[in-house]
């Protein structure tokens, strides 16, 4: 298992999709964390709010996690208002996989 990237309280864990680069979860602020690539590379990370356990669940085992995103996600703006977060710093990433 790949080890987790922290960003903003939330570890983000890497997944397989062409568009998805990392997903985390806040079962405490049921905030959904998702990181994006950009250019092949890491791109900004954006929380969604309001965001249950059982949501994240299905998203996070969904056979195409872009396609659930797409379906899921992106289209209910109003049930979960989103914020950019921004590129995590180098350094955090560091921090995270270093042993």
């Amino acid at each position: 298992m790949q080890t987790p990237l922290p960003h903003a309280g939330i570890p983000l864990t890497p997944v397989k999709s062409s568009k998805i680069m990392a997903i985390g979860h806040c079962p405490v602020t049921e905030v959904l964390a998702v990181q994006f690539f950009h250019k092949g590379g890491p791109g900004n990370v954006y929380h969604y709010q309001a965001f249950t356990s059982a949501e994240y669940a299905a998203f996070a085992s969904a056979e195409s996690v872009g396609k659930h995103f797409l379906a899921h996600v992106q289209p209910h703006k109003e049930k979960h208002p989103y914020v950019n977060m921004g590129v995590p710093s180098a350094a955090a990433a560091t921090e995270a996989v270093a042993p």
